[in-house]
């Protein structure tokens, strides 16, 4: 059947492997740079009160459960850090705070990236379902009309996640700019948060890339179908 096709394979495998480095150097580096304590000595929690303060920022920061799965919901306007980064006084912590915080700034200030990312996230939530249930169907029923149909569903996705890159790049930018004018860190603790943030930087790159070889194989597909019809 085509789904199983191991062709797919060839499309997907270099974007797998990226996502898996990816994977493997944010996990590295921040269980690197956690071991490291900061030379102000200050958690997570307390850096991010001191920089959305200083950024004239009044949020609620509230705990999220798991590892690395600190976020800014600008829907509920809330900062939420991980136990592991709000309690730990790391140089890990301040990168991954600052960037948060960076997205803070972003919502503040109507970021236009991050307002059209926003305004994605439905679409790109359901889009790709019903691309899937169209393609297929557009396969079985040997219709190309519906297989590009379902492309163009699919594609969502990747929009989606080319509309994330300068979001997160912008963020990282913020986060850097704010450590460097702010009294949290020491000498070379900025290029270490830098190196936490590059890490993370990567597994944005990596779900790009994996929308965009799944987007070409189906692409592929729909090309040689209608190559079958003419």
């Amino acid at each position: 059947m085509f789904y199983f096709d191991p062709l797919y394979l060839l499309f997907a495998a270099p974007a797998l492997l990226l996502a898996m480095f990816a994977q493997w150097k944010v996990s590295s580096t921040y269980a690197k740079y956690t071991q490291i304590r900061n030379a102000r000595n200050i958690t997570g929690l307390q850096a991010a009160q001191y920089l959305l303060r200083a950024n004239g920022l009044n949020l609620n920061v509230s705990g999220t459960p798991g590892n690395l799965t600190d976020h800014y919901d600008p829907r509920d306007k809330t900062l939420y850090l991980s136990e592991g980064v709000a309690r730990t006084p790391s140089v890990a912590a301040l990168g991954i705070v600052a960037h948060e915080v960076g997205h803070a700034v972003q919502d503040a200030q109507g970021y236009a990236p991050m307002r059209l990312r926003a305004f994605l996230v439905a679409p790109a939530s359901i889009g790709p379902w019903i691309g899937y249930i169209l393609f297929i169907a557009g396969i079985f029923i040997n219709a190309s009309g519906l297989v590009w149909l379902g492309i163009a569903f699919f594609s969502l996705s990747l929009v989606f996640a080319l509309a994330t890159l300068p979001v997160e790049f912008n963020a990282s930018q913020r986060a850097l700019a704010m450590l460097r004018s702010s009294a949290l860190v020491g000498q070379g603790e900025v290029e270490a948060a830098q190196s936490v943030l590059t890490a993370a930087a990567l597994t944005y790159i990596a779900a790009a890339a994996q929308a965009l070889s799944t987007l070409l194989y189906y692409v592929f597909v729909a090309l040689n179908l209608g190559r079958r019809d003419d």
